[in-house]
């Protein structure tokens, strides 16, 4: 099947601008470089745009369906098996294409502003680019191996972006941190695509869906019957895809990554933690959910206890965290929660399928608001040159825009009406209603406990304690130290998507089984949530609002519960003693002794025997005539004796 041109050209674009600029733009194109990416991406974005708006309003019959656009076999095994490369456009792609394009877009653009005068601009811009072509490509994926490809090419472009300043040494410490967790639960997915393909007998999404959800079919009774450690090969398998996508969105106790990723530049923190690369996890599970959902509901189970669990732990760190961009990236762990276990609790059709609309709407909707608070926080930290909110406090009338648009973010998160984040968490809190009270009594406390963090932030950060002069040392001339306009655009484009996107009747174009699914709103239902959201909100007004020592008071009252959650419950610890003390001296240590003495010590022995025999040898060569007849001599005489003895 030819694929259009435009659509071609989504991914298309992002790859030749890092093409041209990681070939040629540190030293032909570096004043230029911004404007390339920029362009490239706002034509992507509108590509994108155009594309979903067809996709949905073209549509015939009562449902959508998956349509490969285009695929090509790359490499044909048999009649039956092959690695192809396509383009798959459906619901979730659809927007996923929306989703990645509009907020690498307002990332660029930010960038103009934020990064400018960076000696490695044009470096900066290709990296950003390459980002967006690899979770494009993941996006429209048509089958395991490519959507595989796409995701470990996701994990390098991220290791080069969050080590972008590679001489810090937390840079260089937080790169390696996130590419070796993830690159440990990437494992676990690569086993996983190998067991359900080999039980599906194909790797494209539409046939390997259809195989392991057909009641009676051969592929589903082989990986139903087929079983290890008591559990079958399709629960295996599943649950294996599921760790890799733990593994990229930070999913407890897979997290631990995250908060560290922060040293990356604050844009990066925005495109990939914030709204790319920690919803591919959500995405995967997503793309498999008919699996998941209808052949194998224990496997499901276990995704909607991960996601509750890590969404209340994340929360609860959150709350002590001084640093703003560590405080942003836990509420992104605890909204990814939110994600999956909408996904967890939701069946596969009609009524049932809540779950998942309001998953993926939440994704939707976070996407603005959560790159809103990133670019918030980068303006911030762009004046203040520190990420501390003890540096902050008073900044609203420094920084009009930032603050504005901030607090709409805060709103959007927090679930106050009419902010987009208010829609999508009460569609996910009707679905944990309907189908598990223990997870919605889980989730509302989270929301609570999510406005109240938003709020502690916002009102440090700009009200608190009275703006101080260095807040004015760092303003440049394009006004009140909030940057350039190309800083201060992106976050007004934003904040009119955490203002109007909740508004999209969004069950009408995604649902679990491809139809429209009519969400009614009910006022009732939104009383508790919205009221519990506020007295978060008004709990951080009355600590934080003017500067007073009641948090400190608390913070001391709670001694070791407050200590706990601000060293992230020692989970970094745990990790650092497995690998330091179990890993490194119970199983590094010995083997590395036995290479050294055993394998390496036998190999030098018998190299030192050589050496010693050589030095004897060597004694011979005296270059005296005399000497050597006597040798042949001595030899041929011994060898005499050796023949008369052997004779008789």
């Amino acid at each position: 099947m030819n694929l259009p041109l435009e659509l071609l050209l989504i991914p298309l674009l992002p790859l030749f601008s890092f093409l041209l600029l990681g070939i040629f733009g540190r030293k032909h194109l570096s004043a230029i470089s911004g404007m390339i990416g920029t362009t490239s991406m706002l034509v992507s974005a509108l590509l994108s745009i155009k594309a979903a708006w067809n996709y949905f309003t073209t549509t015939t019959g009562d449902a959508y369906t998956q349509t490969v656009a285009w695929k090509m076999t790359w490499l044909p095994f048999n009649a039956d098996v092959s690695i192809d490369i396509g383009f798959l456009l459906d619901p979730i792609s659809a927007m996923m294409l929306v989703v990645v394009t509009v907020v690498s877009l307002m990332v660029h653009l930010y960038s103009l502003g934020y990064m400018k005068g960076d000696e490695r601009f044009a470096t900066y811009y290709a990296f950003l680019s390459l980002f967006t072509f690899s979770m494009l490509g993941l996006v429209v994926s048509v089958n395991l191996f490519q959507i595989y490809m796409f995701w470990e090419l996701v994990g390098v472009s991220s290791f080069l972006l969050i080590g972008y300043y590679f001489t810090k040494p937390s840079a260089v410490a937080a790169s390696k941190k996130a590419f070796i967790v993830t690159r440990f639960a990437d494992l676990g997915f690569l086993i996983g695509i190998l067991a359900l393909s080999y039980h599906g007998q194909t790797l494209d999404f539409p046939t390997l869906i259809q195989r392991l959800t057909t009641v009676d079919s051969p592929w589903l009774n082989s990986a139903i019957t087929s079983s290890f450690l008591g559990a079958s090969a399709l629960t295996w398998g599943l649950m294996l895809v599921f760790i890799g996508g733990a593994g990229k969105s930070a999913m407890f106790p897979l997290h631990i990554w995250l908060p560290d990723a922060m040293e990356g530049p604050t844009p990066v923190s925005a495109l990939i933690h914030a709204a790319t690369m920690v919803v591919a996890g959500v995405y995967l599970v997503a793309r498999l959910f008919p699996v998941f959902a209808i052949s194998c509901p224990g496997a499901l189970e276990i995704v909607m206890w991960t996601g509750a669990i890590s969404a209340i732990f994340a929360a609860l760190i959150a709350c002590t965290q001084t640093d703003i961009k560590r405080v942003l990236a836990y509420s992104t762990m605890s909204q990814i929660g939110y994600m999956m276990f909408a996904l967890g609790l939701a069946g596969y059709g009609g009524e049932n399928g809540l779950g998942y609309t309001a998953s993926m709407f939440h994704l939707f909707t976070h996407a603005f608001f959560k790159a809103l608070l990133f670019l918030g926080a980068g303006a911030v930290i762009h004046m203040i040159h520190s990420n501390e909110m003890k540096d902050m406090g008073g900044l609203r009338k420094a920084m009009p825009v930032t603050h504005l648009t901030f607090l709409i973010a805060c709103l959007a998160i927090a679930g106050i009406p009419p902010f987009a984040g208010f829609f999508s968490k009460e569609e996910i809190l009707t679905a944990a209603w309907n189908n598990n009270k223990t997870i919605y009594w889980l989730a509302l406390i989270t929301a609570g406990i999510t406005a109240f963090y938003m709020f502690r932030l916002y009102f440090n950060i700009f009200w608190s304690k009275p703006a101080v002069a260095h807040h004015h040392d760092h303003a440049d001339d394009h006004g009140h130290g909030e940057g350039t306009w190309s800083m201060k655009l992106p976050l007004i484009l934003l904040s009119l998507g955490a203002i109007g996107a909740g508004f999209i009747p969004f069950g009408e174009y995604v649902s679990s089984d491809g139809h429209p699914l009519h969400l009614p709103f009910h006022l009732s239902s939104a009383i508790l949530p919205i009221g519990i959201a506020v007295s978060g909100i008004l709990l951080a007004y009355s600590l934080y609002f003017k500067e007073n020592e009641k948090p400190d008071k608390i913070a001391a009252s709670l001694n070791g519960l407050y200590t706990s959650a601000y060293r992230k419950f020692y989970i970094d610890e745990v990790y650092l003693f497995v690998t330091k003390k179990v890993i490194f001296q119970l199983i590094g240590r010995p083997a590395a002794w036995i290479d050294r003495n055993i394998i390496d010590g036998s190999m030098n022995g018998l190299a030192s025997l050589v050496a010693w025999k050589a030095n004897l040898i060597k004694n011979i060569q005296s270059g005296k005539i005399q000497d050597y007849a006597l040798y042949l001599f001595a030899g041929v005489f011994g060898l005499v004796v050796l023949a008369y003895y052997l004779a008789y």
